[in-house]
């Protein structure tokens, strides 16, 4: 189902090892899960979330209403020294959006965090239609690793010299940043002779952001999926050293297409991983839908016929699981 390049000679022994962790970790323990916020501060308002961490138990559920989950509400922590991965949710997405990828970190043995970006989530959409939101963003994750190596629950817990980072769609823009890219916002001006949205209208009239960007030179690894790279270069991308896994729809959708994202790999300056995911659109990346929330958001859960999200997510998670244990 997915076309790698670039790999590693381990690659295929490194997956199997992470599918058999996954499925045994499945059946054996589960991710423990609390819900977090990062205070508010001079750099920007407080920030909610989650957090999945180690625990040995058998698993469980946990209601949270509109969804339930895998996993052991409000436990201690199991481990020492453990490997920090932050995540940075779509346009409009939410804190879960990715959540099977956190719980199957969580159960081999790493600490995750994911946030709602202020502004540009499914239930505050007040400024997502606003170029500031790409500035804040890379912002949002820097201090969401302040508060879970410093104040969070698990800080006692988590090594801070390895953090990993997990972005789709806007999330893997926020990622690029992070790692180093720096954004050309005239790039964007051909792609907006097509729209007529608020933010192409700052476009047209140059108002292009001027703050500077957030860096994290923490962050050791990245996963980013499906990224929205339209005002990327070769050359802004030239600054990036860390440990890449780059992955693509097939269809692409929701401003991302396949030649944006393959320019990204092409861009990259240092070997990386590359996966072209067939027969997908852009939304298979996100966590498969509940029955009420396919209904309510068909245009996020439906899939291409064919396309199995169930099942491409057991490889997808898997495969994301062995990146991070090589890199981390």
């Amino acid at each position: 189902m997915v076309k790698i390049r670039r790999l590693n000679p381990l690659r295929l022994f490194g997956f199997l090892i992470a599918l058999t962790l996954l499925f045994t970790a499945a059946v054996a323990q589960a991710a423990g899960f609390r819900f977090i916020e990062a205070p508010a501060g001079p750099d920007g308002p407080a920030l909610t979330g989650a957090m999945w961490s180690p625990f040995s138990a058998a698993p469980g559920e946990i209601d949270l209403g509109n969804a339930t989950l895998p996993g052991v509400k409000d436990c201690p922590i199991v481990g020492d020294k453990l490997p920090l991965v932050v995540i940075s949710h779509g346009k409009r997405g939410s804190f879960l959006g990715h959540h099977d990828v956190a719980e199957t970190l969580a159960d081999a043995g790493f600490v995750v965090a994911a946030i709602n970006h202020p502004g540009d989530t499914g239930s505050d959409t007040s400024r997502s239609d606003d170029l500031s939101v790409f500035i804040e963003r890379p912002n949002d994750i820097k201090r969401l690793i302040d508060f879970m190596i410093g104040t969070s629950p698990a800080a006692a817990n988590i090594d801070p010299g390895r953090t990993g980072f997990f972005g789709f769609s806007r999330g893997g823009y926020t990622g690029l940043v992070l790692v180093g890219a720096n954004p050309d916002w005239a790039l964007a001006t051909a792609f907006c002779e097509q729209s007529s949205s608020h933010i192409c209208e700052q476009i047209h009239r140059k108002e292009f952001p001027v703050q500077p960007l957030t860096h994290e030179p923490r962050i050791k690894a990245a996963v980013l999926v499906d990224p929205l790279a339209l005002v990327f270069t070769a050359d802004s991308l030239q600054a990036i050293k860390v440990p890449i896994q780059l992955w693509a729809s097939e269809r692409g959708g929701d401003g991302v297409t396949p030649h944006m994202v393959a320019a990204v790999d092409t861009g990259l300056p240092i070997k990386h991983e590359y996966h072209v995911v067939p027969n997908s659109a852009h939304f298979a990346f996100l966590a498969p839908c509940p029955p009420a929330l396919t209904k309510a958001r068909p245009e996020l859960c439906t899939d291409a016929p064919g396309f199995d999200r169930g099942a491409f997510h057991q490889q997808f998670d898997a495969e994301v699981l062995a990146f991070f244990r090589a890199q981390l």
